[in-house]
């Protein structure tokens, strides 16, 4: 069960930091808003996901 709980963590860590590498890029869906606001985004997404996948390969 931890494991699926990594991987929900990952996926959904995942879309965050889709869509604020987008907002960087091209404006879509915040319509680059507040830079600040992307760049903690982007950097909490991240390590969200690397301790998820951290924490998958110790479970495996």
């Amino acid at each position: 069960m931890e494991k699926w709980f990594c991987l929900s963590a990952m996926t959904v860590a995942g879309l965050l930091l889709l869509m604020f590498v987008l907002d960087l890029a091209i404006g879509f869906p915040f319509g680059k808003a507040n830079l600040t606001v992307d760049i903690c985004g982007f950097l909490a997404s991240g390590l969200v996901v690397y301790l998820g996948f951290d924490a998958f390969k110790d479970l495996s």
